[in-house]
Order: C-alpha cells, then sequence, then structure tokens
C-alpha cells in the first residue's frame, strides 16, 4: 500500500500532535473516550455521454473503499488535549485507459487508473471548555467550503479552526485551510476557483492558493429558528458572504412546514471578474414521512458563483448529483419528493426524487437551457447477519443545450465497523 509523502505544510500539525501526544497515554479520557470504526464502500459508477461526438461515450469505474477513523478523548486538565487519525484507502476492481474519468479512482499522468491509493490523516486538537482548536486534517460541512464525499473516497482539507460554543444558542468559527485532497487523490494541493464567465466558460485571472480564510456565527434564535452568517475569502481570486435562515413551523398535527432561505454574494480579488449575488429559498411540507419541496434560486451579476474548485460542493440549494446550476445569470427552480417508508411499515427503505431546471443564462453567445432529474433509492438492512448493511441506487439524467447530455448510474453498497 502506497502512503504518500506527507506534504511539507503538516509539519507544524504534525509537531503540536507528538507534543500532545507523549503525555498523555496513561491519561484514562484519552483512551476511554476514544472511538475507532471502519467504513468500508464498494463503488460502481457508470456515466454515459448521451451526445458526445468526439472521444469516449462513457466513463466507468468500480472500486472498494476504506475509511479507518480514529478519535481520541480529551486529557484532564483545563485545557485537554487529543488527536484524531483518518486512514484512506482506494483499491481498483474494474477500470481502464479510456474509460475512467468519473472521480472515483485515482488517475495517473500516462491516463493509467492506479490499482490502489491511499491517504494518512492526522488532527492535532486542544478543547478549552466549550471551544475546540483543530489543526491538521479536516473534512468540513461549512456552507462556504462543504467537502466532496459522493465518490469512492471523501475530499479532506488540511489546516486549522476553531470553533466555540461557549455562549449559549451561539456557535462561532474560525479558520484557514492551506490545501486540499481532491476525493481520487493520495495528496493534498493548493486550491483554485471554479466560476462561470458570462459565455458559458470558466471565469480567468485566478491563481492557485494555499490561504482559504473564513469566519462565521449560527445562532438559534429559538429552537426552531436558526440564523447563520459566514465570510470567505480564497486569496487572489474572491471573497463571499453568506447569509441563512431556516424555520420549522409545525401546521397542524403531524403536518409541518420547513422554510430554508440562502444568500451569497462573491466578489472578485486580485486579476479575477467574479461579481455574483445568489438569493435562494426553499420550503418544503412534511407530513408522515412524506415530503414535498419547492426551491427557486435567482443569480445576477457577471459571473456565475464561484466554489473552490476540484470537487467541491457549493452549499447553494440547486446543486444536485451531477450539476450544480450555476452558470452566470442563470435562473432555476427545483421541485423534490422524499418517503421514508417506515411510515409504511418498512424501516431502512427512503425514497427521494427531484427535478431541477435552470434558464437565463448563455453558453458561447446563445441563449440556454439545461435540466436534471434524480432517483435515489436506499436501503439500511434491519435485522439479522447483515444487519446495518446499506445499500443505495443513485440514477441521473441530465439534458442541456450547447453541453453535453448523459445518463448516470451509481450503485454503493455500504457498512460500518465499530471497534470500539
Amino acid at each position: 500500500m502506497y502512503l504518500p509523502h506527507l506534504h511539507n505544510r503538516t509539519i507544524p500539525s504534525l509537531l503540536l500532535l507528538s507534543g500532545c501526544l507523549l503525555p498523555v497515554i496513561a491519561h484514562a479520557d484519552f483512551v476511554e473516550d476514544s472511538q475507532l470504526s471502519l467504513e468500508t464502500r464498494n463503488f460502481y459508477m457508470n456515466r454515459d455521454f448521451r451526445d458526445n461526438a468526439s472521444g469516449n461515450h462513457k466513463a466507468e469505474d468500480w472500486g472498494q473503499g476504506f475509511m479507518l477513523r480514529y478519535n481520541s478523548g480529551f486529557t484532564e486538565g483545563t485545557v485537554g488535549f487529543g488527536v484524531d487519525a483518518l486512514g484512506l484507502l482506494g483499491v481498483k476492481l474494474d477500470s481502464g485507459r479510456g474509460t475512467s474519468g468519473t472521480g472515483a479512482l485515482q488517475v495517473q499522468k500516462d491516463g493509467e487508473v492506479s490499482d490502489e491509493f491511499s491517504f494518512l490523516g492526522l488532527t492535532a486538537k486542544a478543547r478549552f471548555a466549550d471551544s475546540l482548536l483543530t489543526v491538521g486534517t479536516h473534512a468540513p460541512t461549512l456552507p462556504i467550503a462543504f467537502r466532496n464525499d459522493t465518490r469512492l473516497l471523501p475530499q479532506t482539507f488540511e489546516g486549522a479552526q476553531l470553533v466555540s460554543k461557549d455562549v449559549d444558542n451561539l456557535t462561532l468559527t474560525a479558520g484557514r485551510f492551506r490545501g486540499t485532497r481532491l476525493r481520487d487523490s493520495s495528496d493534498y494541493q493548493d486550491m483554485s476557483m471554479a466560476a462561470f464567465a458570462k459565455d458559458g466558460g470558466l471565469v480567468t485571472g485566478g491563481k492557485v492558493s494555499d490561504r482559504f480564510n473564513y469566519a462565521g456565527a449560527s445562532y438559534a434564535f429559538m429552537p426552531n429558528l436558526i440564523g447563520t452568517y459566514f465570510y470567505a475569502e480564497l486569496e487572489d481570486n474572491y471573497n463571499q458572504h453568506y447569509t441563512n435562515l431556516t424555520h420549522s413551523l409545525p401546521l397542524t398535527e403531524g403536518l409541518m412546514l420547513k422554510s430554508d432561505i440562502r444568500y451569497f454574494d462573491s466578489n472578485k480579488e486580485g486579476n479575477t471578474t467574479v461579481d455574483n449575488r445568489n438569493l435562494g429559498a426553499m420550503f418544503t411540507l412534511a407530513y408522515q414521512g412524506h415530503a414535498l419541496g419547492f426551491a427557486y434560486q435567482d443569480q445576477s451579476g457577471k459571473t456565475g458563483q464561484p466554489f473552490i474548485a476540484g470537487g467541491t460542493d457549493p452549499w447553494a440549494l440547486n446543486t444536485v448529483t451531477y450539476h450544480h446550476f450555476l452558470r452566470a445569470q442563470e435562473d432555476s427552480w427545483q421541485i423534490r419528493y422524499d418517503y421514508d417508508f417506515a411510515a409504511a411499515g418498512i424501516p431502512g427503505l427512503t425514497l427521494m426524487t427531484r427535478y431541477v431546471r435552470g434558464e437565463n443564462f448563455e453558453i458561447g453567445g446563445a441563449k440556454a437551457k439545461e435540466w436534471e432529474r434524480n432517483l435515489d433509492l436506499g436501503y439500511v438492512i434491519q435485522s439479522g447477519p447483515l444487519k446495518n448493511l446499506g445499500l443505495r441506487w443513485r440514477n441521473v439524467a441530465y439534458r442541456g443545450s450547447h453541453t453535453t447530455d448523459i445518463d448516470e448510474n451509481r450503485l454503493i453498497v455500504g457498512y460500518t465497523f465499530k471497534f470500539w
């Protein structure tokens, strides 16, 4: 198994880790509060390019992933120290030159698919009261940096983050990422920007960067009303303000209205032309296992909304399985239906289907439109020797004018072993 050389930016993290780990092994809380688990994921993906006149007509990969996670407890004292570790291994089961490219398996410079690829990430942590400082490997689920976990192995970031919950109902978050390891990679690299220009191409003028700075706050005004604000900056590329309100309103017994309003304001830095405002709202009615939602997303400005390139998921409402619907000035709407079959006496079986349509944008100077349909069917076995084994089928259809149409299927089998 290949373990890549540690990136030079991880040295401060590892020095801190060593200083924390050696004196604390004897502390009971450090060991007794620790957790060790192994998540296994068998992942198959087939993407059919329906109208590709040149090049490959499909991308197809099948692999087996292993995600070993260790989380220690904390040492005793005013400041408690600990360490986390993440070990990732992806094994090719079937792929080859000419049909790879799903983002699930590592592709070498010569075009060949690696038989296996791996990664070891370490994170030092320190806890003071209800504040937690982490330095090293992160898998963020932040609205301005949401790691991608839709393939064989999850994306990770390297950096430092401080989260404070010392004030009731208030969560403060701040940090800096210095690099990202993509979902099909073994090592960290600098970050770059993805954003669409008005002509349909990508915004130019950006630079690779090892500085992604962010800070934000989330406050629960009431148990059912939460407000969030974040500011983020990918140095020499863009800065971004994010505001969000979520609210849950009981209408009658068993009937709930959920509201989610998100606003992004993104502007240029350096030599880029980033200029985007994105206002989206989603309203969902939930009743006895059913959930029916409708979303609308309005974009204005000279470009589409920017985000960290390489698979990072933009936290926009109409970012779905295949596409993100963030072309310059694109407006889009979504209708979504979810059903939990536990309400019908079949626990563990879930269904999600949605349709998204985008328009009012241009590609190559011509007016364009696009749509995507998703179907997600999942089942977690409830009893017997295969209890907690998860099965999932994801089906995608995407069509667009002046783009490549695709049909796609993903089959995922997952199970997590919890050692302690």
